[in-house]
């Protein structure tokens, strides 16, 4: 009988369900998506408007997205608390303190992007430091391009 206990505690030890990280990343058109690995993801907006995503940029316009860590656990554990979207998201078996540090992780990328982001919208004018440390002043265009960036980059932290 011993036996019999030892054999079914060492099977249960092994049938475990394994954990992973969970990833988000939002497409072009804002919508937010989860993923549980950190393969690379490549994302492009058709001539017709529409948005396609793949693990190889298979278009000329396609670029690779942004991996932002959501929480431990997997797909199947994320669901909405309670029902309400404002309230974020919880998983299965994530404690409050888990789920607090998460949160505050999340506001403080989203705090920094939006600094970044006024800065950038806030300047006379946007420059980049060449390596010999002199100032490059940026075209009218590619200061516009820039600060599009930074609000797409503010708008996906501040979920």
């Amino acid at each position: 009988m011993k036996q019999f206990f030892a054999i079914l505690v060492f099977m249960i030890g092994f049938t475990g369900v394994a954990q992973a990280d969970v990833w988000s990343w939002v497409d072009a058109n804002g919508k937010t998506h989860f993923v549980d690995t950190m393969k690379s993801i490549f994302t492009w907006v058709d001539e017709s408007g529409d948005v396609h995503y793949s693990d190889t940029p298979e278009h000329k316009d396609a670029v690779s997205v942004e991996l932002v860590w959501v929480s431990s656990g997997t797909l199947d554990t994320l669901q909405a608390k309670n029902d309400e979207p404002e309230s974020g998201y919880a998983y299965l078996g994530e404690t409050p303190d888990e789920q607090a540090e998460r949160e505050k992780v999340q506001a403080y990328y989203c705090k920094r992007a939006t600094e970044i982001y006024d800065s950038y919208v806030n300047a006379p004018r946007l420059y980049r430091t060449t390596d010999s440390g002199e100032r490059e002043y940026l075209s009218n265009e590619d200061a516009e391009r820039t600060i599009a960036e930074m609000r797409q980059q503010r708008d996906e932290q501040c979920l």
